[in-house]
């Protein structure tokens, strides 16, 4: 299998049936093998009896995974890609604002040597205050802090070699992060106009509310590339630097104390207010941290021990499983059971 087109489907029912004609148009004349793994993630509108129907009439083409109850986007993603088969993945959205049509064109920068193709909404149709201006802001602050300069790491039109983004579990709102993560393993990355279109049917499903988790992955990130192999670099430079402000702060009270021993109120004791801010910085500082420790034990614990972060209800149309072969999400450590797969 060439390519995979991988889309995490969330009550897109009306926009569904109009995406796989867009992407049959995009792609059956290109004389490659290629396949579409719909993801559906809990839909509740209808989305997932148009995805059965869908499939078939595209037994050949398309597979369905129907994961449990809605996990998110990020998870969505990270099923649709254990299930793909291509050596290329082109990761799309259901809501038909991305354009398949620009895909043969991300597989020819492919061909040119690069491993992720970013795309860029260069005339983005979504409402400039709630979405676009936090977006722009968002890709500047995701750029400073990794240091992969994207024009737009919120749309999801992206192609990866599968080399690039397999090495690593996806969590949280972490899948605009992959470019980021595909870089620290040395992928050669660059990036491309493409369409963007005025949804048609259906509504987004994200708000300003999500600046703020994008935000806080954003930290995370930056840690696991940073001080994941050496995390002794930031907590013990952190705990030098408080060390060293409470011993600056302990010479000034005792010299305070020294040229003015007559008056009480420069008792060393007697500093409430300083006492009031250093305990709320240090408190601050151990919540960072702790956060931060606890993103690196969810990793350990699902992968030391190869569970995944979902749980798929069934299969459909599985054709390029072999009958009584597990899925490669489905190791034999996992607790889960294994889906059902109808055909």
């Amino acid at each position: 299998m060439n390519l995979s087109i991988v889309v995490p489907v969330y009550n897109e029912a009306e926009n569904l049936p109009l995406l796989v004609d867009a992407i049959h148009a995009a792609l059956d004349d290109l004389p490659i093998t290629w396949e579409m793994v719909f993801v559906d993630d809990g839909s509740k509108d209808g989305s997932l009896e148009a995805l059965e129907e869908l499939a078939e009439k595209n037994l050949e083409r398309m597979r369905v995974v129907v994961l449990r109850r809605n996990f998110g986007q990020t998870t969505a993603i990270a099923a649709g890609i254990d299930h793909a088969q291509g050596e290329v993945i082109v990761l799309l959205d259901a809501d038909m604002q991305n354009d398949p049509a620009d895909i043969p064109a991300m597989l020819d920068k492919i061909d040119q040597g690069y491993d992720v193709v970013s795309g860029w909404r260069l005339d983005r149709k979504d409402t400039f205050l709630t979405r676009t201006l936090p977006s722009r802001i968002a890709n500047g602050l995701i750029s400073w802090v990794t240091g992969v300069h994207l024009h737009d790491y919120g749309c999801t039109l992206k192609a990866y070699r599968r080399e690039v983004i397999t090495g690593f579990r996806l969590y949280g709102e972490m899948h605009r992060f992959i470019p980021a993560y595909a870089n620290s393993v040395g992928a050669k990355i660059t990036e491309m106009p493409v369409h963007h279109h005025p949804r048609r049917y259906g509504k987004a499903k994200y708000g300003l509310e999500r600046t703020l988790k994008v935000i806080l992955d954003l930290l995370t990130v930056k840690y696991l590339m940073t001080f994941a192999n050496k995390p002794i670099y930031l907590f013990g430079g952190a705990g030098s630097i408080l060390i060293l402000g409470s011993m600056l702060t302990l010479i000034y009270l005792v010299v305070r104390r020294l040229i003015y021993p007559a008056d009480p109120e420069m008792h060393l004791i007697r500093s409430p207010l300083l006492l009031m801010a250093m305990m709320l910085f240090t408190m601050g500082f151990q919540s960072i941290l702790l956060g931060l420790i606890a993103e690196l034990l969810a990793r350990t614990y699902h992968e030391s021990q190869h569970k995944p972060t979902y749980t798929v209800r069934r299969v459909i149309h599985a054709a390029a499983f072999t009958p009584g072969v597990q899925p490669e999400y489905a190791h034999p450590s996992a607790t889960s059971p294994a889906p059902q797969i109808e055909r």
